[in-house]
């Protein structure tokens, strides 16, 4: 007979968010110490109550593994060069959020995905190494002495989006621009983080990465050798977006999270938890590490479609000029 009342006492004292647990797809960063994970989680965690546990790993090919067998309730860490092939799944609902907040350098009106922090791909150096640093890719094809390292376009998101800038920038001359590239690189990694470490390590003058790579330089170690090379052409434009899972199992307490991911809260530690900019910032209110930097003039931005649609053509153009 106590059991009932035992049971009766415990509904009022638990909330049904404090009972709940949401489940987000995310990419490895974020399970690390020195990723936004831990700050995110601990932030939404305050504000709904519950608990968020990030599954990390490959997001899309596990999406698309499980399918509408997926655990999750929502997803974070996909990027704009991958958005169709995710939306394709038809495993995800509309978000459900106002967009007026979103301050990107390029229109967007998206009721899948939301983006929640962006940069551009850039070719960064070590000042202390390279004193004159090409000020447009065309330069940097005629550099012949600058050594090189990049990620791998069919492992990498930072490598699939220089594919597509230099398929935009150079367009039937690309198998050339490959060709002079693979003569200058000492390697091409898997992911970033390789070439990155290769890079640091002071085993090539410059590696493929963002414009605010360098922030963490100046931040975490005190060191503003490194910097982005500002190209005339332009730089291409990378964004990183969450969604909502059709078959979510807290489906109100997933849009709480996208909600979170536009307020100002989540966006102003995203700049050092994920080293980006904030997607629903405006720039005065980025921390002044982030305003210091030099942005391009000019944004390459592919929609998905269109980065879908030339993503095989440019890859076996990328494949015909590393190999020749």
């Amino acid at each position: 007979m106590r059991y009932p009342l035992f049971a009766a006492v415990a509904a009022l004292t638990i909330s049904p968010l404090q009972a709940e647990t949401l489940i987000v797809l995310a990419p490895d960063y974020f399970g690390s110490s020195w990723g936004p994970g831990p700050a995110i989680k601990e932030g939404f965690e305050a504000r709904c109550g519950c608990t968020l546990e990030f599954r990390t790993g490959d997001v899309l090919p596990r999406l698309m593994l499980d399918g509408a067998r997926t655990e999750a309730d929502a997803v974070i860490g996909l990027n704009t060069d991958m958005t169709l092939r995710a939306r394709e799944t038809g495993l995800f609902a509309p978000h459900g959020q106002p967009l007026a907040a979103l301050t990107l350098p390029v229109e967007w009106e998206d009721d899948t995905f939301i983006p929640f922090n962006w940069s551009y791909i850039a070719w960064v150096y070590d000042s202390s190494r390279l004193e004159n640093p090409p000020a447009s890719f065309a330069e940097l094809l005629e550099r012949e002495e600058i050594s090189l390292v990049w990620q791998d376009p069919r492992s990498s998101a930072s490598g699939l989006a220089l594919l597509l800038w230099v398929d935009q920038v150079f367009g039937d001359q690309a198998e050339e621009v490959w060709r002079n590239l693979a003569a200058r690189t000492v390697t091409v990694t898997a992911g970033w983080s390789e070439s990155y470490g290769m890079f640091t390590s002071g085993e090539a003058d410059m590696v493929l990465s963002y414009t605010t790579s360098p922030a963490y330089h100046i931040v975490a170690e005190e060191d503003d050798s490194k910097a982005a090379a500002i190209f005339e052409e332009g730089h291409y434009f990378m964004a990183e977006v969450a969604g909502v899972l059709e078959g979510a199992a807290n489906p109100e307490l997933a849009r709480e999270f996208m909600a979170y991911i536009l307020s100002s809260d989540f966006q102003n530690m995203i700049a050092y938890g994920n080293w980006s900019y904030p997607s629903a910032l405006p720039r005065a209110e980025w921390p002044e590490v982030m305003r210091d930097l030099p942005l391009p003039e000019v944004a390459i931005f592919l929609d998905e479609t269109e980065a879908e649609a030339r993503r095989s053509p440019a890859l076996h153009i990328w494949l015909q000029g590393m190999t020749r």
